[in-house]
């Protein structure tokens, strides 16, 4: 949708980055602003939805692309490692989105509250992923931005300009945006994220097991258990909804955290390997090499030079 409350959430969007660059005042709400095509990124999307103001995007998920551009929206009911290309950006017209933390325990909370007055939603994404057929839920979704988000969204984003307004009304705004999604054709996915029985919310504790011990041996059974599922349903469930296997989801977390730590640390490539779980350092320099396109320490030493200084 574009019309002039969608130019105004625009205009409202790139103000706030100018004056506060990309960590919003507001708590969970990150600003991005590009001048030209970037990528590979490689991130963790936690919970969240992503809304694009203007240019595009594409983000990865294992071999499945979700591409998206201004006017859309990507909810992601799952902390899942993507990779990601700003696709639209130019110095005239810049890529500028914004992405608003969701929090589980709200949606479980307005679901306990008002389960029978929030409609049901759509099980379904607007914009299917490229590279293979849907198949159950999958933990990222695009659909167009509602007319009904947007003036919450404006009000929430605008909320600097009366900084003491902040800790009274950004929690009533979030709840609102909250309401509005469940109610919209979103809903469907953030249900899932609120419903303790729920197969994603099932997967999610198998997902928030692996990310507090990615360093660690990994167990499928034990992530079955966890999940309340055999380990053939676990599996085949895990895959539906992150594109990937549990093993491959680890690796995905280990090599993020190995350039992070190269990044921040200057530290040995062995050193980092052993550190994130690896026990042979040529095979975490083949995989790392595999997703990132440079060995470790090469590409560690290329991402400190473009580091700003101060």
């Amino acid at each position: 949708m574009k019309n002039d409350a969608f130019e105004r959430l625009k205009t409202a969007t790139l103000r706030q980055w100018q004056a506060h660059g990309r960590e919003h005042p507001v708590d969970g709400l990150l600003l991005t602003c590009a001048r030209a095509p970037e990528g590979p990124l490689h991130a963790v999307y936690r919970p969240s939805l992503c809304v694009v103001l203007q240019g595009g995007k594409t983000s990865m998920l294992g071999e499945r692309a979700f591409r998206y551009e201004a006017g859309q929206c990507l909810i992601a009911s799952l902390d899942v490692p993507v990779r990601a290309h700003i696709t639209r950006a130019s110095a005239s017209e810049p890529y500028l989105a914004f992405s608003l933390a969701v929090d589980p325990a709200e949606v479980a909370e307005l679901l306990l509250e008002h389960g029978e007055e929030a409609a049901p939603g759509e099980d379904a994404t607007e914009g299917a992923a490229i590279g293979s057929a849907a198949s159950g839920h999958i933990a990222l979704g695009i659909h167009t931005l509602t007319a009904d988000l947007v003036d919450p969204l404006h009000r929430l984003l605008a909320l600097p300009d009366r900084p003491r307004d902040i800790a009274v009304l950004a929690p009533l705004i979030r709840r609102e945006i909250t309401w509005l999604l469940l109610n919209g054709p979103m809903g469907a996915a953030l249900r899932e994220i609120g419903l303790a029985d729920s197969r994603m919310a099932r997967i999610g504790r198998a997902v928030a097991r692996i990310r507090e011990s990615f360093a660690e041996p990994l167990s499928v059974p034990a992530l079955a258990a966890l999940a309340g599922m055999s380990p053939a349903t676990f599996h085949r469930h895990f895959k539906a909804a992150t594109a990937m296997t549990p093993v491959q989801y680890q690796k995905q977390l280990r090599l993020q955290e190995a350039r992070r730590l190269l990044l921040a640390q200057g530290a040995g490539v062995a050193q980092v390997g052993f550190a994130i779980g690896y026990e042979s350092a040529s095979q975490f320099s083949r995989d790392y090499r595999r997703l990132f396109g440079a060995p470790p320490g090469r590409d560690g030493a290329g991402l400190r030079r473009t580091m700003p200084a101060g």
